[in-house]
């Protein structure tokens, strides 16, 4: 007699990563991953003031929001936050196709993913720059919280195009040529 798997949706596995790093793998029943990821988040939030920052950033006190974010620290969380959903969204597609036979095993948005991560590194990294200084007009990259988000979904819908064109090149049958 066949029992029947619980279904796990990936989105929703990805949204409560999305909540808090490591709720997608409490969510898919990954309990070690889970509260690894947890005492990740609370530990780089804790050494990175990153709470803070947010704070000061949505009330428009960017310069209150540079002074109190370790940067040392908040490097690591575009990491821990994009690896968190990315494993959640795969982990329940995975577990959704455990009984299909002949699947084909891969992974999903493993480019967008990687671009999130880059962009928002770089979007926090670049408040070093001082041609923002210079240029009123790229002040609005020197906010430590929304340049992140903004390259990091720049980059990771690049990522995501260039993972999604590969992959298609790659499933496409090459034509023999005739001599």
């Amino acid at each position: 007699m066949r029992t029947r798997r619980e279904y796990k949706s990936p989105y929703a596995a990805a949204v409560w990563s999305m909540v808090l790093p490591g709720f997608g793998q409490l969510y898919n029943k990954d309990y070690i991953i889970g509260f690894v990821l947890i005492g990740f988040e609370f530990l780089i939030n804790l050494y990175s003031n990153l709470n803070l920052a947010l704070v000061y950033s949505f009330t428009g006190d960017f310069a209150r929001a540079h002074s109190v974010i370790d940067y040392s620290w908040g490097m690591f969380y575009p990491s821990l936050y994009a690896f968190s959903i990315w494993q959640a969204f795969n982990a329940a597609k995975a577990h959704n196709d455990k009984d299909l036979v002949g699947m084909q095993k891969r992974t999903y948005l493993t480019g967008f993913f990687i671009g999130l991560v880059v962009g928002m590194d770089c979007g926090l990294f670049w408040h070093e720059f001082e041609i923002l200084e210079q240029y009123q007009t790229l002040s609005i990259l020197d906010m430590p919280v929304f340049s992140g988000l903004l390259f990091g979904l720049l980059l990771g819908m690049l990522g995501n195009f260039l993972e999604k064109t590969i992959y298609r090149q790659k499933r496409q049958p090459k034509l023999q040529k005739v001599k």
